[in-house]
């Protein structure tokens, strides 16, 4: 039992705490906001990323679509779920990483530092911003998919858990952008070091084709990598199929993802700002 000496003085410090709180999460929304007024003041930022991924649903689904065998014989079907994983894995580059590296470039980040402000807020809202920009081309990419034949055949819930799903896998990819785009001196060197990883990350997976007419000694990394369990998910949740173990590994993936390089990246956003 808290003694009546002790109460004022705990309840003292229990009200800097939610003020601290309250400050931290003005800061990330400022933040946020700061980014998506950048967004809406360069439309042609916005109009290059949705561009993208309905270059790669026209040229997959009409080029490569009719050489490629899937189960069901509905490419399109096949095809939608990674184009959308791999929209928002485009995007944790194109937004994050460059966009980071570019404020640091300008100085914009040593100005933040100036502020009375959380360095953690700058980082959390940035991401946050990528979470808008996801459900934009999103939209799009949906539409796109619904043009060429794709149907979401599990129900209406099926379907926007899929796509929630989706946004928390976009957002873990966003700390591994931002950890990169800290990581590197320049907005080019953030660009090279961007798409270093990502071709390979989303080829070599269940995204386009199907694992099985991969050589083993790959099909062995394909199984295990998150980019395939977060497609597979999104299959069975859009295709009426019963949630299996990949709805699970997405999130346990995701989670990972977050509570490795959120910290890593905000430590190494304040060793760079000093």
């Amino acid at each position: 039992m808290v003694s009546t000496s002790l109460k004022p003085r705990l309840d003292a410090a229990a009200a800097r705490q939610q003020t601290g709180l309250s400050w931290w999460l003005s800061d990330a929304w400022q933040m946020a906001l700061r980014n998506l007024r950048h967004l809406t003041r360069s439309p042609e930022l916005v109009m290059f990323s949705l561009v993208q991924p309905v270059m790669f649903i026209l040229l997959f689904a009409y080029v490569f679509g009719g050489a490629i065998n899937v189960e069901g014989g509905n490419y399109p079907q096949f095809l939608l779920p990674g184009i959308l994983v791999q929209m928002v894995l485009f995007g944790s580059v194109a937004g994050t990483t460059i966009g980071i590296s570019t404020d640091m470039d300008r100085g914009l980040m040593d100005r933040f530092r100036s502020m009375p402000m959380s360095r953690s807020a700058v980082l959390v809202g940035r991401t946050l911003s990528e979470i808008l920009r996801n459900v934009v081309s999103m939209l799009v990419v949906v539409l796109m998919g619904l043009l060429i034949g794709f149907r979401f055949q599990g129900g209406v819930l099926s379907a926007l858990g899929g796509l929630a799903l989706l946004l928390l896998f976009g957002y873990a990819l966003t700390w591994v952008g931002a950890m990169i785009g800290l990581s590197v001196p320049n907005p080019e060197a953030a660009q090279s070091a961007g798409l270093i990883w990502i071709f390979p990350f989303s080829l070599i997976s269940s995204a386009f084709v199907p694992t099985e007419s991969m050589p083993t000694w790959l099909r062995v990394y394909a199984d295990a990598s998150p980019m395939t369990a977060t497609v597979n998910a999104l299959r069975d949740l859009f295709n009426g199929n019963p949630p299996g173990l990949d709805v699970l590994l997405t999130v346990a993936w995701s989670v990972l993802l977050i509570t490795i390089f959120a910290p890593l990246a905000t430590r190494k956003y304040s060793l760079r700002s000093r």
